[in-house]
């Protein structure tokens, strides 16, 4: 098939300034004139050395509307900036987890992930570019930076004009003129990779001799659909009439916010109270993120990874084979794992700003096996992201594991066990979503204010509700691979008792912002309480220090995780 190439003259355009996930705007934002071109532009001349020139670069997303037609437009100037091979799941469909896989195993110069993550999706709703690196996670800060000078300099962009489009629907290679582009099974390789860290027959073994155990797993109309299809229902012979929910994936994702969390999965949570459902677990709109829970408890994120890290090594065979380098969790995220590392001698522990680029520089140098975020992201140095199927699976394996030992594997059992060794870090999430950004940047203005004695005008020595402000910071983090820092990545008032509020503003949203609010204390007596009661004196005082309500005028959070 001819190719021609055409230069078209642009100029640049205010507001495309990626993060860690990416640029994430309205899919009418992309949709004007030159504005998703000047991004995929501004990729390709900020692509690291040795830049786009006869490259191989993985593409796929998580189904959305728009997808498709970025597709087009990525191959079309990728190929005119010199890219030599695309690599694109059938469909367009890659999970982001199975394309960071995808690029380590094809070895491919990075990838583009077309995703707006957990974010709602359809014409009036989100869309999301995102550009990952070699080692197939995230680009880092200096990446994104280039990224947006070349934003803000565009002055012209380069197009392939084909005689016909590409066919994404057929599995093969398609050859034209000075590039080739392979349409791939989505979710081929990545199972394969599973089955080599998780004990796949265990797990058949233990549904064979459980046949009344109930696994639901909802996609929640997102990427993960076909993955689950094929891992619970082909590979571990869950039946698929009652195992699976909402597992094809939708443009608009049937009109449903793909955010694995109590609120959002509400389908899941119902189905799985009333026909008490034994692990019931959800993935997000691109794969990443992950809930777990059953009819008679919810798992935090913050507690499943710390039990995924206190298993590891006794029944995951990736981890028997290559123990545990390290263990990591997001600064937010709860200290459970923290306890864990301890009781079992692991001397690397890092705490980390939020986002996975942080990890994936650890896991790069050798120090980093298993980390979480309170976000619902978990994962291992398998892959440079996080994993939404590779945490539900990993339950799975633990439950299989520990039914060879109890008559009582429940998940209630497996987490009441886990606090009788380690104590409980009770922990919870307020999420206040498309909150006034200027009330909101007021509000932690006013909370650095507080970084002083008492007497001196701030907080620090005051007592609230009985618990004493031992220390008011904004988290810092030093990078120990690149030498990095990190600044203001979130303001800490830290009690006496170790109990902790922790208040950010988060850029995942496309609109506004979100002010999350996050609450923790340490038990190690009373394990068996109800979160929100147990925390309910250091949630007030949140509010109250935070004068969230006065700054932002919400009264009530979007989300309680």
């Amino acid at each position: 098939m001819v190719a021609s190439v055409r230069v078209v003259p642009t100029a640049p355009i205010d507001g495309q300034k990626p993060g860690t996930s990416g640029l994430r705007k309205r899919v009418k934002v992309f949709q004007q004139p030159h504005y998703t071109e000047n991004f995929v532009q501004s990729i390709f001349t900020a692509m690291p050395t040795p830049g786009p020139l006869n490259a191989t670069i993985v593409v796929g997303g998580d189904g959305r509307y728009f997808m498709r037609d970025a597709i087009h437009t990525i191959i079309s100037i990728g190929a005119a900036n010199g890219i030599s091979n695309f690599i694109i799941g059938k469909d367009g469909i890659l999970s982001t987890p199975a394309a960071s896989a995808l690029i380590r195993k094809r070895q491919a110069d990075g990838g583009i992930i077309l995703t707006a993550s957990h974010n709602p999706g359809g014409p009036q709703n989100d869309f999301g570019i995102k550009y990952n690196i070699r080692n197939g996670g995230p680009a880092p800060e200096s990446v994104t930076d280039a990224i947006y000078r070349a934003s803000c300099e565009i002055s012209e962009y380069k197009v392939t004009q084909l005689d016909t489009k590409v066919d994404l629907s057929i599995v093969g290679s398609q050859s034209f003129d000075g590039f080739s582009v392979e349409i791939v099974d989505p979710v081929q390789d990545y199972v394969e990779l599973l089955r080599e860290i998780f004990d796949f027959e265990l797990i058949r073994d233990f549904r064979l001799k459980n046949p009344n155990f109930k696994l639901l797993f909802d996609a929640l109309n997102g990427v993960t659909g076909p993955y689950g299809k094929r891992i619970f229902v082909e590979e571990l012979g869950f039946s698929e009439n009652s195992s699976l929910e909402q597992c094809t994936p939708l443009e608009d994702f049937g009109g449903c916010h793909p955010d694995p969390n109590l609120t959002y999965a509400h389908t899941l949570v119902e189905r799985v109270n009333r026909e008490h459902v034994d692990l019931g677990a959800a993935s997000d709109g691109d794969g990443d993120r992950n809930m777990i829970l059953s009819h008679d408890w919810f798992v935090t994120p913050s507690d499943s990874v710390a039990v995924i890290a206190h298993y590891a090594t006794e029944c995951i065979p990736y981890f028997k084979s290559t123990g545990i380098r390290g263990l990591a969790r997001s600064m937010p995220t709860s200290c459970a794992i923290d306890r864990v590392a301890k009781a079992k001698g692991i001397t690397s522990l890092f705490e980390v700003p939020t986002g996975w680029k942080f990890f994936g520089n650890l896991m790069d140098a050798g120090r980093l096996s298993i980390c979480g975020e309170e976000s619902f992201g978990t994962g291992s140095d398998h892959i440079r992201e996080k994993d939404g199927i590779w945490a539900i699976v990993a339950w799975l394996n633990i439950i299989a594991y520990v039914s060879q030992k109890s008559s009582n594997f429940s998940v209630r059992s497996i987490m009441l066990d886990f606090y009788q060794q380690y104590g409980r870090n009770y922990f919870t999430r307020y999420d206040y979503e498309e909150v006034d950004a200027d009330g909101a940047e007021k509000m932690i203005t006013h909370l650095r204010s507080m970084a002083y004695l008492e007497k001196d005008g701030g907080i620090i020595g005051a007592v609230f509700n009985g618990y004493e402000v031992a220390r008011v910071d904004d988290f810092e983090y030093v990078d120990p691979i690149d030498n990095s820092i990190s600044k203001n990545q979130g303001l800490r008032i830290i009690f006496t008792d170790s109990s902790r509020i922790v208040f950010r503003l988060s850029g995942t949203g496309s609109q506004g912002a979100t002010v999350r609010i996050y609450i923790e204390r340490y038990d190690d007596k009373h394990i068996d309480l109800d979160a929100q009661v147990a925390l309910k004196p250091l949630v007030d005082n949140a509010l109250n220090i935070s004068k969230l309500l006065e700054f932002t005028g919400r009264k009530e959070p979007t989300v309680i995780t």
